[in-house]
């Protein structure tokens, strides 16, 4: 893999156009990429003997130390364990499958969605590490191969010098001293290895809250009812129902026709089914290929694959052999999801529960805004595909990107536990907005830079959230890592940049040049408030920045204008892929 490309050294091929420019004359807090070759012996037992653990004779036990130990691969546990290991923070990032990525991996693969609302709203889309991902996987996979996505994910844990990955296992107990976690257990069979893990944060990135399961954290799981939180848009009754889980396919097109005979178990599917379902494109599957939702997503995890899977082929026979689509006829699958991709489950229980009402402006009084989100609160049924004359989602938009407050990203219960991902502390309503992978990724940042804060400070999470100053640098830290943060921006002591005096070369009309140091790194399009822009056709433009004294430099962050204003997304659907 090449080099890091992310909104600090992406250049448009027209023009220069910068949002900020940040002149820090201390050391940089982040670390470096790891060029040497990567070890692993310490992942092995140097024991030969059976381990000490009751009823394991087969397996060997290996101590690991770290600052912070990840649960949980997907979108958010990847960001949770690069940032808080550019921080500082010695990670160990444990996942149970073979691949990250979680539901946007080549196993289920779920593109990534998030505060743009698939272009609805231009210009929001979740900045910081992964639009750092997103730019490079469009500059160095063009050809959209979700394998290479999948590479792009592991390369960028194995380049960071302070992270060891622990893939194909799972946190299986954890050891507690009170309201404390003394060390995590992790079991993986194909290596024949137990490993007890000793931190000072634990980040429950699983989804299904695992590891906060095992430490008896608080958490609920369903709908509530109105009166709970004043939620319009709740039930009128609680229950235990949630989202439901989705297999998708992709398909392909060929010279000449491709029959296809579905398995005597696929389910015989009709157009009264699919009456709220459209088939309209045929190479990539279909999200309201959805069950679950009035079972348990967890535990009936095998009914539900065999369930999907007689759907997703009984749907294919639909469109291959019912005479209503013949223009399917030189199509035929091309992959099938064998893991189900799970929308809903465990919700941990933090300090602050986002509601519907944070969601929809109340988030204005938050003092501990660590993310944004932004996707419309997009509720399904829980009978999913077995409710035909349902609509298969209903989604009512939100007036703005709405910020997340740290209270709701780690445990209330359990003092050294955070959570991010679909997990975090919200009701069900809010949830139905929290849960897409682009804004949990930017939570996982959050957590991932507050864990690594913790671990330097000494502190706890709920520690750092009641000390304005820790979370006031918190936020300085995540807005110079190109985390957005609303009503946030830039008053970092440390850089001298906003001491300066800017000059330019030229600028365009309204991009003037003393926008890089105002503080904001946001524009919507057409706006002109918060950048620089230059034409680079027939001259080279340069920006100067000068103080009334000499200053000492030793790291200058310079953050680009990466094109917010399309949207960016690896997608098996041409309508929906867009490259850079």
């Amino acid at each position: 893999m090449s080099k890091r490309i992310n909104r600090r050294i992406f250049l448009s091929v027209s023009a220069l156009t910068g949002y900020s420019l940040f002149v820090k004359v201390e050391n940089p807090l982040f670390g470096q990429q790891n060029k040497n070759i990567k070890e692993f012996n310490h992942l092995v037992s140097k024991d030969l003997s059976p381990a000490s653990i009751k009823n394991e004779p087969n397996m060997r036990l290996v101590d690991i130390d770290c600052d912070v130990l990840v649960a949980g691969g997907g979108m958010a546990g990847v960001c949770t364990a690069i940032s808080a290991a550019r921080h500082g923070a010695k990670v160990l990032l444990v996942q149970d499958r073979s691949r990250l990525g979680g539901n946007a991996s080549s196993e289920i693969r779920m593109h990534i969605v998030g505060a743009d609302s698939h272009g609805s709203r231009a210009g929001w889309r979740e900045s910081g590490l992964i639009e750092e991902l997103r730019l490079e996987d469009a500059a160095f996979n063009p050809q959209c191969a979700w394998e290479l996505w999948d590479l792009l994910l592991y390369d960028k844990c194995i380049n960071e010098s302070n992270l060891t990955l622990l893939l194909d296992s799972v946190v299986y107990s954890a050891e507690k001293n009170g309201s404390t976690i003394q060390s995590v257990m992790v079991r993986c069979d194909k290596t024949e290895h137990l490993y007890r893990v000793k931190a000072q944060i634990y980040c429950d990135c699983t989804g299904d809250s695992r590891l906060a399961l095992e430490a008896a954290a608080e958490y609920r799981q369903g709908r509530e009812d109105q009166k709970e939180f004043g939620e319009s848009l709740a039930g009128e009754k609680a229950d235990s129902r949630t989202q439901g889980s989705s297999i998708l396919f992709t398909a392909k097109k060929h010279e000449k026709p491709i029959p296809f005979k579905p398995p005597t178990w696929a389910r015989k599917i009709t157009k009264k089914q699919l009456r709220f379902r459209p088939v309209g494109s045929w190479e990539y599957g279909y999200w309201w290929i959805e069950l679950g939702g009035t079972i348990d997503t967890i535990r009936d995890n095998e009914q539900l694959r065999f369930e999907l899977l007689s759907i997703v082929l009984g749907v294919w026979d639909y469109i291959k052999n019912s005479g209503n689509h013949p223009g399917s006829a030189n199509w035929a699958l091309e992959t099938i999801g064998m893991i189900p991709g799970k929308r809903e489950s465990r919700r941990i229980l933090g300090d602050h529960i986002m509601t519907q009402a944070d969601l929809e402006g109340a988030w204005k009084m938050f003092k501990d805004g660590v993310a944004i989100g932004g996707w419309g609160m997009d509720d399904h049924p829980p009978e999913g595909f077995d409710a035909p004359d349902k609509q298969p989602f209903k989604s009512i938009p939100l007036p703005e990107p709405y910020n997340i407050s740290f209270g709701a990203l780690y445990s209330r219960n359990i003092s050294n536990l955070m959570m991010a991902g679909r997990n975090i502390s919200c009701s069900h309503v809010a949830f139905t907005s929290t849960r897409v992978m682009a804004t949990c990724s930017v939570i996982g940042q959050a957590v991932g830079t507050a864990a690594a804060v913790c671990v330097k400070s000494r502190i706890l999470p709920q520690e750092l959230r009641t000390n304005s100053e820790q979370i006031k640098n918190l936020q300085q830290i995540l807005l110079r890592d190109d985390q957005t943060i609303r009503n946030v921006k830039n008053q970092d002591l440390l850089d001298v940049a906003r001491e300066a005096k800017v000059t330019a070369s030229l600028y365009f009309k309204n991009a003037r040049p003393e926008h890089i140091i105002n503080g904001l790194t946001r524009d919507m399009p057409g706006e002109w408030k918060n950048r620089w822009a230059a034409e680079m056709k027939n001259t080279e433009p340069w920006i100067e920045l000068h103080w009334k004294k000499p200053q000492k430099i030793s790291f200058i962050q310079i953050v680009f204008d990466s094109g917010f204003k399309r949207e960016l997304t690896l997608s098996a659907h041409a309508g929906v892929n867009q490259r850079v």
